[in-house]
């Protein structure tokens, strides 16, 4: 039986994230840059001939519909695909963290079953059905840390002159987690960042801008304060990635492989180095 195993799916840390409006629609609009990192989650697929499309039962890792299944059954749905899977899912990228992990499965599940199905479908197209999962799914099909803008539809590749240069990163996340939505509706957040441009994000890139939701999510979890004052206690300045609750921090370029100091019970803390592209980059075929 055809499968394809340990299949990477990158998360993300956003350098910065602004908040520069609102529209009618209540959606708001954003600048960010994504950045791929070498923490991984892995998914294995194993090709089912009889069409069902399954997944083994993570428990608590993974709810019964997540987004490796949505993705899937789109998919198929979209394609008329005569075949099924089942898919594995290790779960490394924490959940409720900021850092795209349910995405990120989704968009490697789209491509490794665009190749298991011998689909053929093109990037862009992929791109559409991504969309209907979830926001960020287009940004990791796309496999390269880019600048983003609007409610994240717009998204411009960092390459040539606004190309990042390799960094490693400390990234800790607190065992709170923190809903997006909740985030989103306060009223104390700041909605009314100045437009910035890539040039001037591009001058410091790891030190560029703030992230607009972190003082909401302070307020809301504590844990985000105290990791962050971790990372002080570190030598390091820190900063939420997405929606939180995960904070990261660049290390210094002469920092080696000097350990962190061991981090409280619960939570989850590791050195992340920063990705060109994505692994699976080339997957689909491009429609230029």
């Amino acid at each position: 039986m055809k499968a394809l195993y340990d299949v990477p799916a990158p998360a993300k840390l956003n350098l910065f994230l602004h908040v520069t409006g609102r529209r009618a629609d209540g959606h708001h609009l954003l600048q960010s840059v994504f950045m791929l990192v070498d923490w991984c989650d892995a998914l294995h697929f194993d090709l089912r001939p009889d069409g069902q499309i399954s997944r083994e039962d993570l428990g608590p890792a993974l709810p019964a519909d997540d987004l490796t299944l949505r993705a899937a059954r789109a998919l198929q749905t979209f394609a008329g695909a005569a075949l099924g899977v089942h898919l594995g899912v290790d779960k490394r990228i924490p959940a409720q963290a900021g850092m795209g992990g349910g995405s990120s499965d989704a968009a490697t599940c789209l491509l490794a079953l665009n190749r298991l199905w011998n689909l053929h479908l093109t990037l862009s197209t992929l791109e559409q059905i991504g969309l209907q999962i979830g926001a960020d799914v287009p940004f990791f099909l796309r496999g390269q840390n880019a600048w983003i803008e609007g409610i994240g539809e717009k998204i411009t590749p960092l390459v040539g002159e606004f190309r990042l240069p390799p960094a490693r990163f400390a990234v800790v996340k607190p065992p709170a987690g923190l809903e997006t939505r909740l985030i989103f509706a306060a009223d104390s957040l700041k909605r009314d960042t100045e437009t910035a441009i890539i040039s001037g994000f591009a001058a410091n890139p790891f030190g560029f801008g703030r992230n607009d939701l972190q003082p909401v999510a302070q307020r809301l979890c504590v844990d985000v304060t105290q990791a962050l004052d971790w990372l002080a206690a570190q030598g390091l300045q820190g900063r939420m990635t997405g929606s939180g609750s995960a904070v990261f921090a660049p290390m210094p370029a002469d920092s080696g492989a000097a350990p962190l100091a061991h981090a409280p019970a619960g939570w989850t803390v590791r050195t992340c180095s920063n990705l060109e592209a994505h692994p699976l980059a080339g997957w689909a075929t491009s429609d230029d």
